[in-house]
């Protein structure tokens, strides 16, 4: 479904890509793939993805419903609202509720409040990566919460990431995990830290790497995880 979402993506900004210093080289933007076999591997992933989530039950088969369509039309959010990346954290996001289902034949209240801690992460590492294109974006007439956020997106980045970290401590209280969790959302505070460093004066390249520096806030996160089970 990731992969799909990622097709649909390139698909819905297929027009707009060329004019992006950051995307004119993708497939289709640069003329290397068309849209037909674009939507032909969309349409071939989906299906694989719907043959899997089969395997499973009723609950988690009807949340996959809800997940296609928003794999589907997140990518055009950006040229309705200024938050596509709340839709973006909601369509790769989906996955938590349907594990869920899948395990438990329910979505527990504590699958909610993943979803939520995964929807602010998405917007947090989003904005950065729309930071890189606010520009070419506002040229082009494409929305994001980069261009809404404005000379505020420095404090309200600050600010989500503080309610992440805040959530994510919750998190381990209410699932009564013990100090690997602290340890890894501690690191993920230090690495949030260093983002707001990078991104100091809104750099292009630095807002790119703070954008990636992301993936070392999800491996902190998932080792602590890794190691509270390890040891229960």
């Amino acid at each position: 479904m990731r992969a799909a979402g990622c097709i649909m993506n390139d698909v819905a900004d297929r027009d707009f890509d060329p004019h992006v210093e950051r995307t004119r080289n993708r497939p289709l933007a640069s003329g290397e793939l068309t849209t037909r076999e674009a939507l032909l591997t969309f349409f071939v992933v989906m299906l694989l993805a719907f043959g899997l989530v089969l395997m499973t039950n009723v609950l988690t088969i009807k949340l996959a419903f809800a997940g296609a369509v928003l794999a589907s039309t997140y990518p055009f959010f950006k040229r309705w609202t200024h938050l596509p990346q709340v839709v973006l954290g909601l369509a790769f996001g989906w996955g938590i509720p349907m594990a869920f289902a899948a395990e438990t034949g329910q979505v527990a209240a504590v699958a909610w409040l993943i979803l939520v801690i995964n929807v602010i992460w998405s917007v947090i590492y989003d904005t950065l990566y729309a930071m890189v294109d606010r520009d070419d974006d506002v040229s082009i007439g494409l929305k994001s919460t980069a261009i809404l956020f404005g000379r505020y997106d420095l404090l309200i980045l600050r600010l989500l990431k503080l309610l992440m970290i805040a959530l994510l401590a919750w998190l381990g209280f209410i699932l009564q995990f013990g100090w690997p969790w602290i340890t890894g959302v501690s690191a993920a505070a230090v690495l949030f830290g260093w983002q707001q460093y990078l991104v100091r004066n809104r750099d292009r390249e630095a807002c790119f790497k703070a954008f990636l520096n992301n993936n070392w806030v999800g491996v902190a996160i998932w080792a602590s995880l890794l190691i509270t089970y390890l040891i229960a």
